[in-house]
């Protein structure tokens, strides 16, 4: 069973409520008609009702059996506004009110609340609109500083601790973390990946240097990022700083890495210094090692935010929100 199969079962064994805030889409109703169909999630269109009703009935989508939320009732927004601020005091019922003019943060709140288990967005707003809003409803994981993406690669041939499969990040997000956004980073991906796939992480923290064997503020960065993630969570296998080969290379590890390590020679996460060579790295596996790549998935917010590409055809969206809602059904993020 591959990957994506293992998250389809996974996902219909126990659907989540999905808010998808961009409900007047073409792509957006096909994927909440698909994912209603196939027991993926249950849907929740939260816009206009009336609008939601006359593009579904322009594109001949059904509607059966999805719920609908209606996102500019003055009344409901109020309500919604009002009890949200109740549990979260920081942000003003006025501020609500008025941010709610946006169904993404109608939809943010009904999950603030526990009324729907994951957001999806991302069709027509930007990546950095999904992080600016999550980050102010629904707030960061304990612990964590930043948000962060997280993947997972299927390459052709590799044969390492997770066979040919790999966790990476973060490869969408952050420019060039300092060290305690990279030990964020990294607590983050052994967070999603383990609630993802099952695996026990083992997440290698990658530079041009490994153990000390180069020198600079580049690598004096990743140690001092390795240091804080450990300091955070103990209770985590992550470790550094590594080459690449010395991170996933058992033969190269034993020659490179003269100390004990949990990660050496067997990580099933890389964490890469920034996003220079995060997105190069994944370019480069795509392209020469014909590698599929799943995700970027955003991660550090206290519940599941989705993000898709402006350009997502409906079964990528699909496939990232069985992925979401896997990562949903073990409740919070701690």
């Amino acid at each position: 069973m591959d990957i994506m199969e293992s998250i389809w079962q996974r996902a219909k064994a126990d659907p989540k409520k999905v808010a998808f805030p961009e409900a007047t889409e073409e792509k957006i109703l096909l994927a909440a008609r698909e994912c209603a169909d196939k027991g993926i999630c249950k849907p929740v269109l939260v816009s206009a009702v009336k609008d939601i009703e006359e593009a579904a009935a322009q594109y001949g989508i059904s509607l059966e059996g999805i719920e609908l939320a209606e996102a500019f009732d003055e009344g409901k927004t109020l309500a919604l506004a009002e009890e949200y601020s109740a549990k979260y005091p920081l942000n003003s019922v006025k501020t609500m009110k008025r941010k709610a003019k946006d169904p993404m943060y109608t939809a943010l709140m009904l999950q603030a609340l526990g009324k729907v288990d994951v957001t999806f967005a991302g069709l027509t707003h930007s990546t950095g609109d999904v992080i600016m809003a999550g980050q102010m409803v629904v707030g960061l994981q304990e612990g964590i500083s930043t948000i962060s993406s997280v993947g997972i690669f299927n390459i052709p041939g590799y044969e390492g601790s997770e066979g040919a499969l790999l966790g990476f990040g973060d490869s969408a997000v952050c420019t060039n973390p300092d060290a305690e956004q990279l030990a964020s980073i990294a607590i983050s991906a052994c967070d999603t990946v383990r609630s993802l796939v099952g695996w026990e992480p083992r997440c290698a923290l990658l530079s041009y240097s490994t153990c000390g064997s180069g020198e600079g503020p580049l690598v004096d960065k990743v140690v001092e990022a390795v240091k804080t993630a450990n300091q955070l969570r103990p209770d985590l296998a992550i470790d550094g700083e590594f080459q690449l080969d010395s991170a996933i290379n058992p033969k190269v590890a034993a020659k490179k890495v003269k100390r004990e390590s949990r990660v050496a020679g067997k990580a099933n996460i890389i964490i890469w210094p920034d996003l220079n060579v995060g997105n190069v790295g994944v370019k480069l596996v795509q392209q020469f090692a014909h590698a599929d790549a799943y995700g970027p998935m955003l991660q550090g917010f206290a519940k599941i935010v989705c993000d898709c590409s402006r350009g997502a055809p409906v079964s990528e969206i699909v496939g990232n929100v069985a992925m979401s809602c896997v990562r949903a059904q073990g409740g919070e993020v701690r």
